[in-house]
């Protein structure tokens, strides 16, 4: 009986301990998400000007060696 009782008491303890892990492990700080979501729309939103700047200069070019 005392070995079955040791043992219900190890794995009670094992699972609280990986309970408590893995709350730690999914809290997430919403400034860093946050951050990331302006980072991307900075960088796409440089990605479109890029484009529009270099569609805009290819069009000038071809309009000028049309002439």
């Amino acid at each position: 009986m005392k070995n079955y009782d040791e043992e219900i008491a190890l794995k009670t303890n094992f699972v609280a301990k990986k309970n408590i892990k893995s709350e730690k492990i999914k809290t997430t700080n919403i400034n860093i998400l946050l951050n990331r979501v302006r980072l991307d729309r900075k960088k796409t939103l440089q990605k479109k000007i890029l484009f529009t700047f270099f569609l805009v200069v290819t069009v000038g070019l071809i309009g000028i060696f049309s002439i």
